[in-house]
Parts: structure tokens; C-alpha cells; sequence
């Protein structure tokens, strides 16, 4: 069964520090939306510049606040493979539903040091994980043979999140696994139809946080089998593709155009992304109102 996980923002106080009344607020919103899971410490989280006791106390915050309320997931990958296991075990033991972890960035890494990384994760933790593949940001990719050899060798390999601009890339993955229950991800929210089409979950998609009600309402077309409202729904989603490339660090758009759709949060994002141009906040505005107008429409009909 199909699902629309949202990859959280962080919501930061102006000295940079997490602020949890904000974060909550984010939360309730994106309850309040329908969305299926909430993944805290994906890439739109900002992970990269929070120490590993602030990501500990960020995944507390969200376990207690949600009591239950929506599947929880988190992102775990760190440079330090020592730091990735024990906050891969930590998330596990506080009662997340699964972990998404990206290989060490930067470096490049070739397949078969890909391989080691994560069967050493993965033979260290005391839970299932899922890859999280981003080339453009990791520096590497994870093809289809080298998933299989992970997959092979640790049982508790379940899924992947697999952020690729060429959708077949997820089909050859699945194809290579051949296993029903392996659990694949979508990671760009256009993907989203493609990807159940092969045989994935869904999607983990960032502009959830901003229309999570969008997202929701194509999981349920889907479920109903309403092919018509699905391939509408769709298409909202596709015309706000746009605001990704507003910025290489959506973040900051993102929290912004919450707050135009009534969600009260601090808009600092990490430095240098300190701001947006009126020209580009203009122009995301009127997505976001175009959309929810056809979106209104649709709902209606």
C-alpha cells in the first residue's frame, strides 16, 4: 500500500538553536494534513550542520509530541560511521518505525566501499534500515548490483529512499532485489506515480510540508483507485516542482511559504541560505496559490 512520508524541516530559533515549539507546530500541521509518516533529519531537516546531541534531542521531541500519532521515521547517516550507528540504535530504541541512512558524502565513494559501509552499519545496529540514495548531494550513487549485494548480505537492509532524476533508476533496483516486501522510496515528489507503478511505496517528499493535504488526498485516490483524481492530483504536484529550483537548499522557501499558508515558524534555515529575493518568493506565492485553487476545485467536483 501506497504512503506520503514528509521529510520534516527544522525549525531554528534566530540563534540557531532548535526551537520545539516550532517544530511542534510543524508537526501538528503536517498531522493535521493526513501525511502518512514524518521522517525528522532528512535533507530537507538540514541535518548536516546539528550535532549528534542536538539530532538525539530533536528525535526525543519528536517521539514524545507525536504520542503515537503518525508513523515516525528518522535520518541517521553521519561522516562518522561510529556517530551513525549509535544514533541509527538510539532512534531504533525510542520507538521509530525506520531509519534512512545516506552513505558518507563528499568522498565520492566507489560501489565496493559503498558495500562496506553499510553492511558494517548494518551489522551493528539492532534494527531494520532503509539506503538513502542522493547522488547530487552524496557525491556517489548506489546502482542496482550494489544494493543487491547489501540486500543479500544483511537481512535487516529492508528499503531505500532513492532520490534520482531518472525514475527507471528505482525500477532497476526493484527489478535487481526482486523481493515484494523490499521497501523503495521515491525521494523526488514527481516520482511519486512512477514509482508505485514499479512496484515502490510511494514517496518522501519535501513539498509535502508545505501542501501535506495534497499529498494525502493522492495517497487515498490511489488506494480508491480513483485514476482520474489521481492523475489531477498529480499534476498539482508537478506545477510546484519549480520551487526546488528556487535554491539548492529548499529549506528556507519551504518554511517561508508555510508560514504563508498560516503555519507561525522561525524561517531561519543554516547559513548561507539567510534569505530569499521578492522576486522568487512572488513567484513560489503564486504556485502555491494556483495550485490550491485547482486543488479546491477538484475537491469540489
Amino acid at each position: 500500500m501506497c504512503k506520503i512520508i514528509t521529510p520534516s524541516v527544522t525549525i531554528f530559533d534566530e540563534n540557531g538553536h532548535i526551537d520545539i515549539d516550532g517544530n511542534q507546530k510543524v508537526i501538528d500541521f503536517l498531522i493535521a494534513g493526513g501525511v502518512d509518516g514524518i521522517l525528522a533529519l532528512g535533507s530537507t531537516g538540514e541535518f548536516t550542520n546539528m550535532s549528534l546531541a542536538e539530532r538525539k534531542a530533536l528525535l526525543s521531541m519528536y517521539v514524545k509530541h507525536t504520542n503515537g500519532r503518525v508513523e515516525l521515521y528518522a535520518g541517521t547517516g553521519c561522516l562518522d560511521v561510529a556517530e551513525t550507528i549509535e544514533l541509527t540504535n538510539y532512534a531504533s530504541e525510542i520507538g521509530y518505525q525506520g531509519v534512512f541512512i545516506i552513505g558518507p558524502y563528499y568522498y565520492g565513494l566507489h560501489p565496493d566501499r559503498l558495500f562496506e559501509y553499510y553492511d558494517e552499519v548494518a551489522k551493528s545496529v539492532k534494527c531494520n534500515i532503509h539506503l538513502y540514495n542522493y547522488p547530487e548531494r552524496s557525491g556517489h550513487s548506489l546502482d542496482a548490483e550494489t544494493v543487491k549485494r547489501i540486500v543479500t548480505a544483511n537481512i535487516n537492509v529492508i528499503g531505500m529512499k532513492d532520490s534520482v532524476r531518472i525514475p527507471a533508476h528505482s525500477n532497476e533496483i526493484i527489478l535487481a532485489i526482486n523481493k515484494k516486501d523490499f521497501q523503495m522510496y521515491s525521494g523526488f515528489d514527481d516520482q511519486f506515480l512512477y514509482n508505485i507503478a514499479a512496484g515502490g511505496c510511494g514517496g518522501i517528499c519535501g513539498l509535502s510540508n508545505i501542501v501535506p493535504e495534497i499529498f494525502s488526498s493522492l495517497v487515498d485516490a490511489c488506494r480508491k483507485k480513483d485514476f482520474d483524481k489521481t492523475f489531477q492530483l498529480s499534476n498539482l504536484i508537478h506545477g510546484l516542482m519549480p520551487i526546488y529550483s528556487l535554491d539548492s537548499n529548499p529549506s528556507l522557501i519551504i518554511k517561508t511559504l508555510m508560514n504563508y499558508r498560516g503555519v507561525n515558524v522561525n524561517k531561519k534555515s543554516i547559513f548561507p541560505f539567510t534569505d530569499i529575493s521578492d522576486e522568487k518568493l512572488t513567484y513560489a506565492k503564486k504556485l502555491i496559490d494556483q495550485v490550491l485553487a485547482r486543488y479546491n476545485r477538484i475537491c469540489q467536483e
